[in-house]
């Protein structure tokens, strides 16, 4: 999987997730925790992502 592929598809779970997160927050039975994870996740993602994109602008 190329750099740029990959890059894509972390920045497609990344929408995915503020979309899940955007859904969750208006859901009257919303689950903190659960709210909470998914909020660390689309973090992760997003850290992952500036990793790989300053990596691929060094090499």
């Amino acid at each position: 999987m190329s750099i740029e592929s990959h890059l894509a598809e972390l920045e497609r779970r990344h929408e995915a997730l503020s979309k899940q997160i955007d859904q969750a927050t208006n859901s009257p039975s919303a689950d903190t925790l659960e709210l909470v994870a998914l909020k660390r996740r689309k973090l992760q993602l997003k850290d992952e992502i500036a990793r790989l994109k300053v990596e691929n602008t060094i090499h």
